[in-house]
């Protein structure tokens, strides 16, 4: 419904640009046309720029001219990323607090850096084949795990039985014990394709649960597929997640507002996923052991993109960036389990 919204008003709009100029829109022999109020808006024109929206006031209808404008879109978007991921990497606080200043045009906006870092970590972790969901592999890691189980429920069993076990350990031991049969009951239901049995406490969960726990342990991959889809779409999620937890860090400062910290968090999560990028590349590449490092590269990023966004001394910014560190975790879990509840549904 909303492209056929778009399509009326855009023939809206040419039929009263054409009844406030008959031959408004009609391109001469030159390829251009030639009006005296402008197309978009409908506003006399006084300029090479309509006063009112900013459009040119001669436009043009030829493919030379469609060529030119895709080679300018391209080298402004171009210029201002190389002149924007530089800044990201190495001096965000700078770059944030410029834009928040109004240096709007020199660099690409919060919001457009991050949609295509979205739309590039997912392409790249595709073809690199990090997303993609092997369900033998899956089960294999799966045994693998319940072999370990196994030898840890022989140490307890073996640790119950010591009579040199103090007593007042034993129940605690038991607990641990029940625990790990279940644990290893529940992997080998999934191994051999059996639906699991899952209980909140002493009370199984609710009927229209178990489905979902069904189809995610009978088909890991289409579970995958989904939670990649919800992750893609709801993407945006990050953000307003991430915002509550950078106002904590100035919860009684008035120089801040929420739109500096959300400039902020956008920005510092565009980063994190160009490195999720980088760290697909290399792996991808072989170079596993040199992507590992870039596990180190966020909390000495936050500590500058702190420091110099809200020009905090080097004690300010390091306490802050340690709770910032732990506030990323919980947002990015909060997250994660919100991609799984939708991908599950």
């Amino acid at each position: 419904m909303g492209e056929f919204e778009a399509i009326g008003d855009a023939v809206t709009g040419s039929m009263l640009a054409r009844a406030v100029e008959p031959d408004a829109g009609e391109p001469g022999p030159d390829g251009h046309t030639h009006e005296r109020c402008c197309l978009n808006c409908g506003i006399l024109l006084t300029g090479p720029f309509c006063s009112a929206c900013g459009q040119k006031s001669h436009i043009h209808r030829s493919l030379r001219a469609f060529a030119g404008d895709f080679i300018a879109g391209l080298m402004n978007f171009e210029g201002k990323f190389w002149r924007t991921l530089p800044m990201l990497a190495w001096r965000p606080g700078e770059m944030t607090r410029r834009y928040i200043a109004g240096e709007r045009a020199k660099f690409i906006s919060p919001v457009a850096l991050y949609l295509f870092t979205v739309f590039a970590m997912f392409a790249v972790l595709n073809f690199t084949g990090a997303l993609d969901a092997d369900p033998e592999t899956f089960k294999a890691e799966l045994k693998e795990e319940i072999a370990n189980d196994q030898r840890a429920l022989a140490k307890l069993e073996a640790k119950r039985k010591d009579p040199a076990t103090p007593k007042a350990e034993l129940a605690g031991i038991d607990r641990k014990i029940a625990n790990r049969k279940e644990d290893i009951a529940d992997s080998q239901r999934i191994v051999i394709g059996q639906p699991l049995v899952v209980k909140d406490g002493n009370e199984e969960v609710p009927p229209w649960v178990e489905p979902l726990i069904k189809n995610a342990t009978e088909n890991p991959e289409m579970l995958s597929l989904k939670v990649q889809e919800a992750a893609s779409k709801y993407s945006w999620l990050l953000i307003p997640l991430s915002v509550p937890f950078v106002w904590l860090l100035f919860p009684f400062s008035r120089r801040y507002r929420l739109y500096d910290h959300t400039v902020f968090v956008t920005y510092s999560l565009s980063f994190m996923m160009m490195l999720v990028i980088a760290a697909g590349l290399l792996v991808a590449g072989g170079w596993t052991a040199l992507a590992s490092f870039l596990f180190f590269v966020p909390p000495f990023h936050m500590y500058r993109h702190l420091k110099g966004a809200y020009k905090l001394g080097r004690i300010s910014a390091l306490i802050r960036t340690t709770l910032l560190v732990s506030f990323a975790f919980a947002a990015a879990g909060m997250f994660i389990a919100a991609a799984f509840a939708i991908g599950m549904m």
